[in-house]
């Protein structure tokens, strides 16, 4: 693996984002990839052998531990600018080491690439996060079903193949992405057909497939609440491009609205945004839409928002609330927010309290007070978007805001710092 090109950011982890805030934030970006698309797409690659070739793949601290699960598996990785090239040729383990668990909690969707490759696989158990417990029965539901017998022994999961299903149907209780992408992951390579039923339905689950099959799977239904996988002996090396991250660009979008500026975001579908775009309209944005760019413009008074609800795709996305709960803080009145993914998302809140936020929080209930008054403060992420909710909160407000703790920033927004000063904010990391 070539490290070199991530030393800056590994470098970068335990330094700080200062904002000076206040700044109208007008202008274009281009959106970067997605990291919920290209983790996953990540681990396929294992499924392929030789060389895959992914474009667009962002560059954030998570794709840097993928790289180092894949190095560890055996693959050969190269980065050149946003383009990786994996040589899965040769695979010569079939664990995932604990300290890369820890690093990264979704490296468990590896889980199903190295039992599809290997037969085999041992992980340690990943527990909770900062966002609260995310069990992985579901998970280990599927590989169950697809024919792996599945044991837990001192805190490691250990996934064997035991028998060849008939046709399995995979029912899961909840739409998780993760299952999802896990039976995806290990069914492509079980000969027959494999059903899963009420699967997630997000357009990263639709990259995901794209990829698959281009390498040569047969994957139907994806964006659908039924998918249909026609496993195949064998995969091929494949060249993809990762699709654009909906919720950077959602907190880009929020970052101008909060300011009293305006965006232009290109190289993004605005049909995986429609939920979020929703919500933008309701506070006063004004929006137009292209096939391939959205342009924002705030409104003169920003309007609250009586009720915001998170749910599974195609609703509101949880990971796009804490930006935009940030954003409301500005805006004419009382929002109420509701969280039903996560049950400890609003950990981040106390942060922007200290910014002058006036916000409460009621288990999965927040209400926010809009007209808030806020001044820079020294604040710490807490989480990855609780820590672009810090960014939003601290563009907005008036004096130097220092943000610690950004090593969760940097795990899902590539060079966070360049795309704001680009469209005019007073923002060094050092």
């Amino acid at each position: 693996m070539n490290y070199k090109k991530f030393a800056s950011m590994r470098g970068a982890l335990m330094s700080k984002i200062y904002i000076n805030g206040g700044k109208t934030l007008k202008g274009e970006i281009t959106a970067h990839g997605a990291k919920n698309s290209v983790l996953p797409i990540l681990a396929a690659t294992l499924l392929c052998g030789g060389i895959s070739v992914i474009h667009n793949c962002p560059r954030i601290s998570d794709v840097d531990v993928s790289l180092k699960i894949l190095n560890h598996l055996g693959c050969r990785c190269t980065q050149e600018n946003n383009t990786i090239c994996i040589d899965a040729s040769n695979i010569i383990n079939n664990d995932i080491p604990d300290n890369l668990m820890r690093e990264m909690r979704s490296s468990v969707v590896f889980l199903g690439a190295i039992a599809g490759r290997t037969g085999s696989a041992k992980i340690s158990s990943p527990g909770g996060c900062e966002l609260g417990p995310r069990p992985i029965d579901l998970h280990l539901m599927a590989l169950n079903k697809l024919g792996f017998n599945i044991f837990e022994d001192h805190g490691y999961i250990y996934c064997d193949k035991t028998k060849r299903p008939n046709n399995p149907v995979i029912n899961l209780n909840f739409p998780s992405v993760g299952a999802t992408e896990n039976c995806m992951l290990a069914a492509a390579l079980i000969p027959g057909k494999t059903i899963i039923h009420n699967a997630a339905r997000e357009p990263e689950i639709v990259d995901l497939a794209n990829f698959l099959n281009s390498a040569g799977a047969s994957i139907c239904g994806a964006g659908l609440d039924t998918i249909i996988i026609y496993g195949k002996e064998k995969l091929y090396p494949s060249e993809h491009t990762v699709i654009p991250d909906r919720i950077a660009v959602s907190t880009y979008m929020a970052a101008a609205v909060a300011t009293g500026g305006e965006l232009t975001v290109n190289s993004v579908n605005p049909n995986d945004l429609l939920a979020v775009l929703n919500v933008f309209e309701q506070a006063g944005a004004n929006l137009t839409l292209y096939s391939d760019r959205i342009s924002i413009k705030s409104p003169k008074k920003m309007k609250f928002i009586p009720t915001i609800k998170t749910q599974v795709y195609p609703g509101f996305p949880t990971d796009a609330g804490p930006p935009i709960i940030a954003m409301l803080l500005k805006s004419s009145g009382t929002s109420v927010f509701i969280e039903n993914i996560f049950q400890n998302r609003f950990k981040y809140v106390d942060e922007l309290k200290r910014l002058g936020a006036n916000i409460k929080t009621y288990g999965n209930l927040a209400v926010i007070e809009g007209n808030s008054k806020l001044t820079g403060a020294a604040v710490e992420c807490t989480d990855l978007r609780g820590g672009a909710a810090l960014v939003v909160a601290a563009l907005a407000s008036e004096g130097e805001t220092e943000i610690g703790k950004i090593n969760h920033i940097l795990r899902g927004y590539e060079n966070i710092e360049d795309y704001l000063l680009s469209i005019g904010a007073n923002i060094v990391r050092k």
